[in-house]
Order: C-alpha cells, then structure tokens, then sequence
C-alpha cells in the first residue's frame, strides 16, 4: 500500500532540517527556513511534494493550533497591564497603517475593497520573529520590548474581526454590505455568550476532572478536542475555523489550567505550523523575483520604511520616549505570518489577483529575512537621530523581583503565607488539581501545570522572577525544572529542596544556587537544640550552623 503523504513529509522534514540547520548558523528565523523548505519542495522549485492538498491540510491544523495558543496566553489581566500599549499603540498603529496603505490604492485607482484588504495584510507584524528577536538579545522587558509586545497582542487580537471581515469585503460591491454585517455582528454575539457560558460552567469543572486522573494523554486529548469542537461549531455557523479555535483558547485562558494546556499543546503547535510555512513558500514563484527585481525591491522598502515611519508616528502620539518608539517601529517594520493567513483568504475570496499574490509573498518573505538585522542595528539609528538611551523610564530597569514557587505542598505553602502580605510578587505551580482549585477560590496566585515544560514555566512568570523556589518531593522533575530555570533565566536565584542527599551535587550542578536536604537541615535542627539544652552562647551556635550551611552542607555531605 502507497501512502504519498507519508513520502512527502519525510521529504518535508528532510529539507527542513537541513535548512533550519543552515539557516540557525547563519542567525536566520527558523520560519523563514521553512519558507525556503516550501520554496525547494514545491512546483515552482524541485517539484519534491506531489501531496500538496494534503500538506494543506496539515497546514490548516498548524492555523488552528497557532490561534488557539493566541488564546491561551491572552488574559483580561495582561490586556490590562498593557492597555496603553496594546489600546493606544496596537489600535492606533493598525489603523494608521491601514489607512495609508487604502489611501495609496485609492490613489492608484484600485477598488476601495481591495485597499482596505491590503491594509489588512500591511498592518500586521511577525509576532514569531519579533518576539524571538526580543528574548535571545534579552529585551522583553526593556521599554520598546513591552511597547512591542502590547502592539503584538493587539494585532493578534485584530486578525479575528478582519478574517471575519475580508468576505464581506469581497461582496461588499454586491450592495449586501450591511445586512451582513448584522448577521455577523449576531453570530458573534453567540459565540461571545458561548465563550463565556463555557468558560464559567463547563470548562473548568470538566478540565478538574481530568486533571484529578493525573493522566497527561487524557488531558493532552481533552484539551485538544475541546480546541477542535468549538473550531467545527463556529465553522459550521459560518465564521472561520481559527475565530472558533482562538475562542476555545478563551475559554480555558482564565482557568486555572491554561499554564499546563498550553504546555502540552505548543510543541504540536510548532509542528504543525512548520507545514503552514512550508505550504506558503510552496505558493511563491521565485522567477518573480529574478522577473521584477525593481518592483520587488522598491515595495519592499516601501513597506519597511513606511510601517516603521507610521508605528514611530504613533507611538510619538501617544507621549512614548523617541528611542522607544524608534526601537518598536523598527522592530514592528515587517509583514508577519498572520498575514499569510490572511491573504489566502483573500485569494479565496478574489481579493488578491494571482500576480498580486505573489508579489505579497515575495515582499513579505523578504521584509521577514531583514528584520533581526533592522533590530540589531536599530539602537544606533536611534542614536544618529539624537534619541538617549533612557533605559529606566517606567519599569522597564528595574530590577526583576518576583517569586516562583514551584510545588504547594507545606514547604510551599508555608512560603507563600510567610511573603503574602508583603509586595513581592509571586506566582505558583501546582500539580494537585483540588489543591489548586480551593486555594485558587481564596486568592492564592495558583495555577495548575507542569514546571517540567518551559511554556509553563514562561507563562508563570519565570523570565521575571528574581527567586525561584522547588518545593516539591519528586527528585527527577526536580532536576529537570531546575535545569530549565537556569536556562530560561540565567540571574534567578534557585532555591531547591530534596529528600536525598545524593542529589546535592546533581542539582548543583544543574544550576541550583541553593540546595536544602531535608535529612540535613533536621540534622542541623537536632545540633543546634542539642547545643541550646547544652548551654551553648545562642551566638556560638548561629555560627556553627552558618558554618554547616555556607559550604553547601560539605560537612555532612563528605560522611554521607
């Protein structure tokens, strides 16, 4: 039996790996690696993929994963947080953006519809790129770093209403423009009641009783089927399957799981919208490239210089320093991957002609290529137009000061009631569904999760926390989650607890600062209350017990 998917992943997954490779030495974006995958696989380079229905059809999944972790990580709390960034900058760099780009068609004399699409495509940047641009250089949380995330979060948040709009768009001269918007405006509202019916009845006691079995398949299988049921519902209602997968996202955000589904589900996510990229480079003609260099070019740096011009533009606006503004305008200046997403629906929707199509993807691709060298030098073009470096306006310089508790046993719990009334901040993982759940109806800032994973740990907080306590009994995940917070945050303080002696050295050596062994620290309990009893001066036996301890328990640890 002969199965030409199966040969044509393998052929995928050979490519991409070669390339990604390749690309990785080169310090290019893994997606654009996969661009080139589909630009080598595909027909128009050395026709390796016959299955390309099928690859679409991965591609679909990877879209509807991706938007369902876009849902996931927003939370009304972190809208908030960032309302002047995400509100302010998002709204007005999106529609500044848009509003240019359908002034420019308008001009060239292209349909008014046709404008506003593209503006569409032009007003989005590369959340995958950006991002990953701000975490390796350590800038997530410098002033442009926040001001970027909260435009981000907004463009993911905007790609809903225009996906839901570019077929209304494309009927628009059929002179039904308004009673659909109202069909629309109405099944929105249902599945605005849906999320919220869901998100405060159903979900969360179905997502306890999973999680209470401690199964990680069942959960995994749970999660993902409730991000396909409601994509089916709201497809079969006729919006789109990514607004129904972004809602389910929604409806688990403000739960206590949404750290331990999104865990389980990124690495799926990554692999699927690898075929997603893979099919879009599969889409590009690179003899347009050698056909219209000029034309590629120009509308290449049009695009670049005009969104950083307009994103500064609205930053300034809002009262923003100009090294920050000119910091995220350049880091904002490309074409990002939902506008692929995007434009095939405008290609569905005839939108977008095939030779406009291309040249789309064209621009975009390349506008993606150039963006970590524009970041990389875009500090010194900030500095030629006289912008000081002001690193410590709002918080952005302060010192990173949170606590993560991992583990909320009595060793954690005792440390939490121990902080809780001062003004640290501190966010804590547990793995026990009903512990999370009551302590979670009290206030306590608990969420349900696997610190083993680095989304969990990531949307826990652990990129901002100054110290990072491991109170939990299980010596193999105990290893492991000290070894990915040293990773994910280099300055952390960790603090670890164990049962066994023999792991001090281990857990040292993955980066803990600290190690506490129980059996030693009950033997330097029993020491110093011996020596009390004894009538040793209190001060002698704070410095012996310092003694015990400032080596890491050598003492001990040598007749262990």
């Amino acid at each position: 039996m002969h199965f030409p998917i199966l040969a044509d992943i393998v052929i995928i997954f050979a490519i991409s790996v070669l390339v990604v490779f390749v690309f990785h030495r080169l310090k290019i974006p893994p997606i654009i690696g996969f661009l080139f995958t589909g630009v080598l696989a595909g027909p128009n380079g050395l026709g390796a993929v016959s299955a390309i229905e099928a690859v679409e059809v991965l591609a679909e999944v990877g879209v509807i994963l991706l938007m369902f972790t876009i849902g996931l990580e927003l939370s009304i709390r972190d809208l908030l947080r960032m309302k002047k960034a995400v509100l302010g900058g998002g709204g007005l760099q999106v529609g500044i953006s848009i509003a240019a780009t359908l002034g420019i068609f308008v001009l060239l004399g292209m349909p008014p519809a046709v404008g506003l699409f593209a503006g569409f495509l032009t007003a989005l940047s590369s959340t995958a790129i950006v991002l990953k641009q701000l975490q390796n250089t350590a800038q997530v949380e410098s002033p442009h770093g926040r001001a970027s995330l909260g435009i981000l979060i907004f463009q993911d948040i905007i790609i809903v209403p225009m996906m839901l709009l570019t077929p209304l768009l494309a009927g628009a001269t059929e002179g039904n423009i308004g009673g659909e918007l109202l069909l629309l405006l109405g099944k929105s509202i249902a599945a605005v009641l849906l999320v919220l019916v869901a998100s405060r009845f159903v979900i969360p006691r179905l997502l306890h009783s999973v999680a209470a079995t401690r199964n990680r398949e069942l959960f995994l299988m749970t999660v993902v089927a409730i991000c396909f049921l409601v994509a089916w519902l709201t497809s079969s209602i006729g919006l789109s399957l990514a607004l129904g997968a972004f809602l389910a996202g929604m409806i688990i955000a403000d739960s206590e799981y949404s750290e331990h589904a999104l865990g389980n589900v990124i690495p799926f996510r990554d692999l699927f919208t690898s075929f997603f990229f893979v099919s879009i480079g599969m889409l590009l003609d690179p003899a347009l490239l050698f056909a219209r260099p000029v034309t590629v070019a120009v509308l290449t740096l049009g695009v670049l210089v005009g969104k950083s011009f307009l994103t500064a533009g609205a930053m300034l606006l809002l009262r923003f320093p100009l090294r920050t503004s000119i910091l995220t305008a350049v880091g904002l200046s490309q074409i990002g991957e939902f506008s692929f997403i995007l434009s095939r629906v405008g290609v569905q929707e005839k939108l977008l002609t095939a030779d406009m199509y291309q040249l789309f993807l064209s621009v975009s691709i390349l506008t993606m290529a150039l963006t970590p060298m524009l970041m990389t030098a875009a500090p010194r073009l900030a500095e030629m137009l006289g912008a000081k470096r002001r690193e410590q306006e709002g918080k952005g310089g302060e010192a990173k000061d949170g606590l993560l508790i991992v583990g909320y046993g009595l060793n954690g719990r005792n440390l939490y009631l121990a902080v809780k009334d001062s003004e640290i901040p501190v966010s804590i993982l547990e793995m026990n569904p009903d512990t999370v759940r009551a302590e979670r109806a009290a206030g306590v800032p608990i969420s349900f999760g696997d610190a083993t994973q680095d989304a969990v740990l990531l949307h826990a907080g652990v990129q901002e926390a100054q110290v990072v306590v491991i109170a939990i009994s299980d010596p193999a995940a105990t290893g492991r989650i000290t070894e990915r917070v040293r990773a994910l945050n280099p300055s952390a303080h960790i603090i670890a607890r164990t049962r066994f002696t023999s792991e001090v050295p281990k857990l040292f050596g993955l980066g803990a600062d600290e190690v506490i062994p129980e059996e030693f620290e009950t033997a330097i309990e029993i020491f110093a209350r011996t020596l009390q009893r004894l009538g040793i001066d209190e001060e002698e036996i704070r410095s012996r017990v310092h003694h015990l301890r400032e080596n890491g328990y050598a003492a001990f640890r040598a007749n262990a």
